[in-house]
């Protein structure tokens, strides 16, 4: 992604005394995610908008190929907020306390055991025939937690089933070339497989109720010094989905311009399931799912289920307690400012 940031005027500023009062008074903030996935077009749209100088902010961009070495590099102060998958989210939270402050999307039914069509017919008919079968999957991952939920409910113990750790790139050669029938994988490497490899789905995550969220991060250091950054950040990335939800054509020709620019190529058809499959949350919905005042949130929920798969399968010996890293506050602090509410929910 470029890092262009498009400079405005003081008529376009917010009036509120907690934001910026000229253009000049940007303020750096270093944002991670991984390039060419669905929940990470808000900060392509926000950029090319030029949305991050209207809160004071002036981003620079860190991009990682998977969620170990981008939680690596937040130990480092590496970067300060961003976006990333549940695994990556719990483990950073185990390991360094990194804080969950929103979900990117609903993506448990882009995450999937896929088969080669000449075998899927024969699974779906009889799915206890994958006993004794090998599934190629990237270990300790969201494909990983959807496909074992997968089994669950078909009566197969993950015993039964030979797991293949491989890089998501290195699955979809594998199936490309025939070495293999049964791959985990996750969007959108789906849509390679379904459109390169004779492949389809098998079993989703969705299928299997395993909610499988992103998250919306920032590290604990952060997140102290800064409260009101994280605040600013979070109202950019709202506006973003609250823009896509009003300008679906546009917003479709932006996804596959991101995509490309992380070296993707995306059919139509691909980007139509892309926006079908992935549910997103604007303001209203984010403070609903993280809200604790009949107990636990939904996302504690959420994330305390991928807390105990990563500890069922050793990552670590006890899964972090949802209410030390997932943090409402500052959600509610978009929603608490009105100018900040505003600009989440503007849809221009």
């Amino acid at each position: 992604m470029n890092n262009r940031i498009a400079g405005l005027g003081l008529a376009a500023l917010m009036a509120s005394t907690s934001l910026p009062a000229a253009a000049q008074d940007l303020t750096p903030i270093n944002i991670s995610y991984q390039p060419a996935l669905y929940w990470a077009l808000p900060f392509y749209v926000a950029t090319e908008k030029g949305w991050w100088a209207e809160l004071g902010l002036e981003p620079s961009f860190s991009t990682f190929p998977a969620g170990a070495p981008q939680i690596a590099a937040a130990q480092a102060n590496d970067w300060d907020v961003g976006g990333t998958g549940s695994v990556p989210a719990v483990l950073g939270a185990e390991r360094f306390g990194l804080k969950t402050v929103g979900i990117t999307n609903d993506e448990s039914a882009a995450n999937t055991l896929m088969a080669r069509n000449d075998v899927l017919e024969g699974l779906k008919a009889d799915p206890s025939s994958i006993a004794g079968q090998s599934i190629l999957i990237t270990t300790n991952s969201t494909a990983d937690y959807a496909a074992q939920a997968c089994l669950r409910m078909w009566g197969v113990d993950t015993s039964a089933v030979e797991f293949v750790n491989l890089a998501q790139a290195q699955i979809i050669s594998a199936i490309i070339s025939r070495n293999g029938d049964i791959a985990g994988v996750w969007a959108p490497n789906t849509y390679t497989l379904q459109e390169r490899a004779d492949s389809d789905y098998l079993c989703s995550g969705a299928d299997a109720g395993a909610i499988v969220p992103g998250a919306l991060v920032v590290r604990p250091g952060f997140a102290e010094e800064s409260p009101e950054l994280v605040a600013r950040f979070l109202a950019v990335y709202l506006r973003g989905w609250s823009w896509a939800e009003a300008h679906p054509e546009e917003a479709r020709e932006m996804l596959v311009d991101f995509y490309s620019e992380g070296g993707v190529e995306i059919s139509d058809s691909a980007v139509e399931s892309e926006f079908a499959m992935r549910p997103t949350f604007l303001l209203d919905e984010q403070l609903a799912i993280l809200d604790r005042a009949d107990g636990q949130a939904d996302v504690d929920e959420w994330l305390g289920n991928i807390g105990g798969f990563m500890a069922s399968v050793g990552t670590f010996a006890a899964a972090p307690a949802p209410a030390d890293f997932i943090d409402p506050s500052f959600m509610q602090m978009v929603a608490d400012d009105p100018d900040l509410a505003a600009f989440a929910n503007r849809q221009d």
